[in-house]
């Protein structure tokens, strides 16, 4: 057999094992951030709940979804462990990165277009024109021949 013949085989067996290489690894990391969680961290799952552990099981975990609501998930449900500072952001609106001197956001997008009151914004006219009512839109219908001689009006089809 000749190289070139096998050269496609090689390179699509290489292709899966990279590919399994790398879904190994993302599953093997996921499954070290699930078994490294602790009480009282903040996790979301993978719907998008954010809650904090209280306590961690073998295949399960005891969130606390609320305060004194109590919720039992499997660990696979896990879909992120975030750090405090992060979980705070999101579920307590705490963010020490805004400064009370920022820019503010009007609450109208009036003031965002930086031309003032005294200038006259020229406006459109929608209403329907009266010249345009008195001219016909097809005045004229075209008579036309066809191969066989008859005559027929634009839009008539030849039936058959």
């Amino acid at each position: 057999m000749d190289i070139l013949t096998l050269l496609p085989f090689i390179v699509l067996i290489g292709a899966m094992f990279l590919m399994t290489r790398s879904a190994k690894k993302k599953q093997a990391a996921a499954a070290q951030m699930r078994n490294d969680m602790q009480p009282g961290t903040g996790v979301r799952t993978i719907g998008g709940m954010y809650a904090t552990v209280k306590e961690v099981h073998d295949d399960t975990v005891l969130l606390e979804v609320a305060p004194g609501v109590h919720a039992i998930y499997a660990k696979n449900s896990i879909g992120a462990v975030l750090d405090d500072a992060e979980y705070n952001r999101i579920v307590h609106g705490d963010d020490q990165e805004l400064d009370a001197d920022g820019t503010v956001v009007p609450d109208d997008a009036s003031s965002l277009t930086g031309e003032s009151d005294d200038v006259e914004v020229a406006k459109i006219d929608l209403a329907k024109d009266d010249a345009a009512d008195d001219e016909p839109e097809d005045a004229e219908v075209k008579d036309v021949k066809d191969a066989k001689g008859e005559s027929k009006t634009d839009g008539e089809a030849d039936s058959k």
